[in-house]
Formats: C-alpha cells, structure tokens, sequence
C-alpha cells in the first residue's frame, strides 16, 4: 500500500499495453444516451427498417456499434466485447444480426 493522502490510499496505476476495455467508459456512454433521449430518438427515425418479426431494434444494434468503437474495437465482430457485459449494455445482436443490418442499411 502506498503513503495515504486522505481516507484512502494513493492510487499509482500501472500502464502497460493491453486489450482490457474499460467498462466504466462504456457505462458512462450509456448513461450518456439515456440522459440525452438518443434512444428514443433514433428509434423512431430507423423504424422504417426494423422488420415486423424482429427482435433486435435497429437503433440498439446502431448505438451497440458506435460503443464498440468508442471502445477501441475496429470491427463489426468487436461488438462481442459489448455483448459480453450483459448488466451494463443489456441484451447485444448477434454477429450474423448486426451484419445484416449493416449490409442493409449501406
């Protein structure tokens, strides 16, 4: 433990390369669209391409995507690293859902 200044011990963190995300700037982003009503917003302008039966709102998969590259990731399958952490970024496409949707919409 390192030399305290207050209540709680000095943090020093070690900084080294690694792919390790953190979900705390993720969790930050999300409330960050909640707070701004970005949800509903462009839930209503991507209806059009939802299609009847689905179960995955357009808007989720696009706003999933743009979180997995504020993350770090650089490609559609990074968005695993979003769907692993099911309590903060709730229910994630699939791969195979989020390229249909991404091939449509191009």
């Amino acid at each position: 433990m390192k030399k305290t200044t207050g209540f709680y011990p000095a943090v020093s963190p070690k900084v080294r390369p690694s792919s390790a995300v953190g979900q705390a700037g993720g969790a930050l982003l999300v409330e960050t669209v909640g707070a701004l009503g970005l949800e509903g917003t462009l839930s209503r302008a991507l209806a059009p391409w939802r299609k009847p039966l689905s179960s995955h709102d357009p808007a989720k998969i696009v706003l999933d995507l743009a979180l997995t590259l504020a993350l770090g990731g650089d490609c559609l399958a990074d968005i695993n690293m979003v769907r692993c952490e099911p309590g903060v970024y709730g229910r994630v496409a699939s791969d195979p859902t989020v390229s249909e949707g991404v091939r449509l919409s191009v």
